[in-house]
């Protein structure tokens, strides 16, 4: 099914009214802030429609064949030679539409779109030789902490760069090739597929990429990013995310499919730097982990983040999955590192295959660079989920959490309806659920199964359930909702 095609399934499933909760006094209407925050938040949607467009190609054409590209041999240096001429000249187009080129690291450069052309493959080279280290000038946390220094494709610094075509990109990434262990640190010998730095007008479109060693993407820090129309398989390896943005400002993710063994789409706050301006639309996002996330590393700001006509969960029976097909988390937003996560809604979305269709977290891990001091806690609020549905969905259910020194504040859930399998058995001890302090901040850390069924919060101020549903497949002894006695129903 196209991604088109989904949406407007998510948009017709939604389109009824839905029962109650639970009992409690009516609310009619929703927060003021919420309503305002909608009116904002569109506005910013369409100001990045009309303003954030694909920085225009010079005309000029440069291909490798021109630039000592030798038959059966490794491509690296006459790719290299072709994109260093281009940028010389003004920029242009690098254009692999040779058939399959074989590749270590490309350093792109300002004014450079390289473009893998329909049928032909930029393939990654297997060994690992081919990929020197590109330490960061400004270096992070995905510097320090996760040590993360090798890609396919590599950018710092440059305004007007991207990657385009109807080609493959594939990293070739499978265990045999890339072996490593999995891990919440660094991965020595698994490079990335793509690594943007600090980078301005960044444009990646249309293309089809599959099977990193290690992550597929990561964008850190950048400025007008446009993700548009990409197709990425990403099952071939440990830690391998789809799409990671990082501390980047003026996004739009669009018609976008991801199928990836571990995050889908995942926002982060590694660069210290605050993400916002973000709009994410018509995509499909699958995950044997969280499907879209904001986390682990949390350390800056994200906030204005407008997600609609999405449809995400785990990987279906059809598509290759290296784990399970519940994704741990289907939307989690996590601060955990002292970040201000604000002002993000969500509308017109379908949850499938998920253990926690629903997810927040505010709590101190506190994870900085070496030699910084650890940050006090973060906050997390404005937060709306408008129009969501979902079934095929695992037994722990959705849950909100917080530290009680710093409570989640103003959370507003509107027409959802979510369908979650039934769990054996009593329901578990509220007490005895951690609060996350320390935890690698990921759902399944806390509990097996929830006190409740379809969402137990803890530290919540002012939530408020409008037309919401939960309910399960079959006898389940949890409540459907434990929330705050302050939680506003209607």
């Amino acid at each position: 099914m196209t991604i088109d095609a989904r949406r407007r399934r998510v948009v017709l499933a939604l389109g009824a009214a839905l029962p109650l909760a639970a009992m409690g006094a009516p609310c009619e209407t929703a927060p003021a802030w919420a309503d305002q925050l909608r009116r904002e938040l569109d506005e910013m949607a369409s100001h990045l429609t009309r303003t954030l467009q694909p920085w225009p190609v010079p005309p000029r054409v440069f291909v490798p064949e021109s630039y000592g590209l030798a038959k059966d041999a490794l491509a690296t240096a006459a790719i290299q030679r072709a994109v260093d001429a281009c940028a010389s000249a003004g920029g242009g187009t690098v254009r692999l539409a040779g058939g399959d080129y074989v590749s270590g690291t490309i350093d792109l450069r300002s004014g450079v779109m390289l473009e893998i052309a329909a049928g032909s493959r930029l393939l990654a080279s297997t060994n690992l030789a081919d990929y020197p280290t590109r330490h960061a000038r400004r270096s992070t946390v995905m510097d320090s902490n996760m040590g993360m220094h090798q890609s396919l494709i590599f950018a710092e610094g440059c305004e007007r760069v991207g990657l385009c075509g109807k080609g493959t990109i594939d990293g070739r990434g499978t265990p045999d090739n890339f072996p490593g262990e999995e891990t919440t640190g660094a991965t020595p010998g698994r490079p990335f597929l793509i690594r943007m730095l600090d980078c301005r007008h960044v444009v990646i479109r249309d293309l089809r990429m599959r099977d990193s060693p290690c992550w597929m993407q990561n964008y850190l820090n950048c400025e007008d990013l446009i993700v548009d129309g990409i197709h990425v398989e990403n099952q071939a390896n440990h830690n391998n995310d789809g799409l990671d943005i990082d501390g980047c400002r003026r996004v739009i993710v669009r018609n976008t499919f991801i199928n990836a063994e571990d995050d889908g789409l995942c926002f982060k706050g590694a660069s210290q730097r605050n993400g916002e301006q973000i709009l994410v639309e018509n995509c499909e996002f699958y995950s044997s982990c969280n499907a879209l996330k904001f986390g682990t590393d949390s350390q800056g700001d994200f906030r204005n983040v407008l997600v609609r006509h999405v449809v995400l969960g785990g990987p279906a029976a059809t598509m290759r999955a290296a784990k399970r097909r519940k994704a741990d988390g289907g939307i989690s937003w996590e601060s955990v590192d002292g970040g201000t996560v604000e002002r993000i809604l969500v509308h017109d979305v379908q949850i499938v295959r998920s253990e926690s269709p629903l997810f927040l977290i505010l709590s101190d891990r506190g994870r900085v660079r070496p030699g910084q001091s650890k940050p006090p806690a973060g906050r997390l609020r404005h937060i709306v989920y408008d129009r969501i549905t979902g079934d095929d969905n695992g037994m722990r259910g959705s849950f909100f959490t917080a530290i009680p020194e710093r409570p989640i504040e103003n959370v507003l859930l509107r027409d959802v309806a979510l369908t979650m399998a039934p769990a054996p058995g009593p329901a578990p001890d509220a007490a005895a659920v951690p609060d996350g302090r320390g935890l690698y901040p990921d759902p399944h850390m806390f509990a097996p199964v929830m006190p409740a069924s379809g969402l137990w919060a803890r530290n919540v101020r002012n939530l408020t359930l409008q037309r919401v549903r939960f309910t399960t497949t079959g006898q389940d002894a949890r409540p459907a909702l434990i929330a705050p006695a302050a939680c506003r129903l209607g």
